[in-house]
């Protein structure tokens, strides 16, 4: 067995290993990055992001053949051609719902990085402090008063375009100029506004794409084809800005095809000194030594290396002395909302592809409102005006339906609700030892599900859409629910929840594994609540913040 030492071993490439190994490597340590897929360069790996649609083979449909093998990715919209390679293979990485579980995952150099809808929103002390108050879960060990310049940091350096708002709730941050509104937009947002006398707010979404050049990459030109790669850097991804940054250092090594099968802990120092790998390509085991280990690999994966790891020591893997590991799953549960039709304005229309829509920040449960479940919900949608594929019944053929199309149709606008998961003990993940993946591994079994309370909110969701177009003006609403499994909302958090006490908790506030101090957890899995904005930003600033500690503990000999 083959052995390696560096200064940090970072498990998993996507937001928050990219994060992970750009800070330490500027910080001085050698670094090696270990990504369990394929490489994935930046620029020359999109394939289809410069071609016409006509262009790609099937006109971007999956064949029947294709979709047999990913019927995980088949449940919802991902479905798309020049994506399927970007999706992890499922035959290979299968895993056993006990309930139902959607589990979207990329196993490339870049993760997710390069797939993500890139909105971006800090989230508050009313996240901070819900479980305190409530009494659900258990407190979260920091403030965002401890993460504020964390969230000024990560912001500037990926490009995060927003507006100025003045929310208490949703904290404004350091914005590029914010992508504009649509007309429709904009008299929805006042209607809403005089409505609600200003405690409902209609903004434009605070997203990762640029709306001005930066060192090294350009703006967003518009397309919205963000998810095949954008050769432009136009967008936050680990090949666009994390990653060029931790190469330009000289410091990092990069491993591809490296499944990270456990973390190395030696029992008598009470830390870990390294990881063991399983080349995926040869099956060939080699060991990596480290003063410092960065578990990035998503939420449930680096659950899964913690399940497996010094079980010598604990039955039930690193970190799992509090009981509490692979335990709390969240996500956000979406799939519902409610959409309309808007008279006038046939004479506007708007500039390019925006890839981007708009916000309503959370409004319930705060500022005196009271409901009949806890914690609350916010919107994305956006308003457009269709287009040609839309129904035309007296012109079904010829030359008068080829003029029609010609010209947009009218306008629609719609939203769908983004609503908290509360943390339940009982929403768990655990190794279903008897099933293995292609290389002999053990798998995952989720058991996981909405609750009351979650059940309780998406009626209201629903309900407050019809609401708020029924107020702006718009016509012949209609509402849908599709119902939401669990991990849809791709926002997968908790597992390895932080917290002040490792008797209930597998982190402490600077994200150390309680049981290894020089093990760090800083992807989803590290989530203490779900509130109900994106979280990839916090995973962000919650990495950067780590590795600036790591750094200093090491330094310190702490670790």
């Amino acid at each position: 067995m083959e052995q390696y030492t560096y200064d940090a071993i970072v498990v998993g490439s996507g937001i928050s290993g990219g994060w992970a190994a750009k800070e330490l490597c500027e910080k001085g340590l050698k670094v090696l990055m270990l990504e369990r897929g394929r490489d994935f360069e930046h620029v020359s790996d999109y394939k289809t992001a410069n071609l016409h649609p006509w262009e790609i083979h099937h006109r971007g449909r999956v064949p029947l053949e294709q979709k047999k093998h990913f019927p995980v990715i088949a449940r919802g919209w991902a479905l798309s051609e020049p994506v399927m390679d970007y999706w992890a293979n499922e035959d290979d990485c299968p895993y056993t719902e006990i309930k139902p579980f959607t589990w979207w995952r990329s196993y490339q150099m870049g993760g997710r990085s390069i797939l993500w809808g890139r909105q971006s929103y800090r989230w508050s002390d009313l996240d901070f402090e819900a479980n305190k108050k409530d009494g659900h879960g258990i407190d979260w060990p920091i403030r965002y008063s401890d993460i504020k310049e964390w969230y000024d940091y990560v912001e500037r350096f990926a490009g995060i375009s927003g507006s100025i708002e003045g929310i208490p709730h949703l904290p404004d941050g350091q914005f590029l100029p914010p992508m504009d509104l649509n007309c429709v937009e904009k008299d929805v947002a006042q209607r809403l506004k005089a409505k609600y006398k200003g405690d409902r707010h209609l903004i434009i979404g605070r997203v990762a794409n640029l709306t001005a050049p930066i060192p090294g990459r350009t703006q967003c030109q518009f397309r919205n084809r963000c998810w095949e790669g954008c050769p432009f850097g136009g967008y936050f991804s680990t090949q666009s800005s994390t990653l060029p940054a931790a190469k330009k250092t000289g410091n990092l090594t990069v491993r591809p095809y490296s499944i990270v099968t456990s973390v190395l802990y030696d029992k008598d120092r009470k830390k870990a000194n390294g990881v063991e790998v399983l080349d995926a390509e040869t099956n060939k085991t080699y060991r990596f030594g480290a003063k410092i280990v960065f578990l990035c690999a998503s939420a449930l994966n680096s659950t899964w290396v913690l399940f497996n790891s010094a079980t010598d020591v604990w039955n039930g893997g690193l970190g799992s002395s509090s009981g509490e590991l692979g335990h709390n799953v969240m996500d956000h549960h979406y799939n519902l909302g409610a959409t309309g039709r808007v008279e006038g304005y046939e004479d506007k229309y708007y500039y390019g592809r925006r890839a981007n829509g708009f916000y309503i920040p959370r409004f319930a449960n705060i500022n005196g409102d009271k409901r009949d479940y806890l914690r609350g919900f916010g919107y994305q949608g956006g308003a457009s005006r269709t287009g040609w594929h839309r129904e035309i019944a007296e012109m079904s053929i010829g030359q008068e339906l080829k003029e029609a199309i010609t010209e947009p149709g009218g306008w629609a606008i719609g939203a769908t609700g983004f609503g908290e998961i509360l943390p339940y003990h009982e929403n768990r993940i655990q190794l279903d030892k008897t099933k293995k993946d292609k290389w002999g591994l053990p798998i995952l079994a989720m058991d996981a599900e909405l609750k009351e309370n979650e059940m309780a909110m998406r009626k209201d969701i629903v309900q407050e859409m019809v609401n708020m177009l029924e107020a702006a003006g718009v016509k012949d609403i209609s509402t849908y629910d599709s119902g939401h499994a669990m991990g849809h909302g791709i926002h997968e958090m908790g597992t390895a929840r932080m917290g002040h006490d490792p008797k209930t908790s597998v982190l402490n506030k600077w994200n150390q594994v309680w049981d290894a101090k020089n093990v760090f957890v800083t992807d989803g899995a590290c989530m203490t609540s779900s509130a109900c904005q994106n979280p990839s930003l916090t995973y962000m600033a919650l990495t950067a913040r780590a590795a600036d500690y790591a750094v200093s503990e090491l330094k310190k000999g702490n670790l």
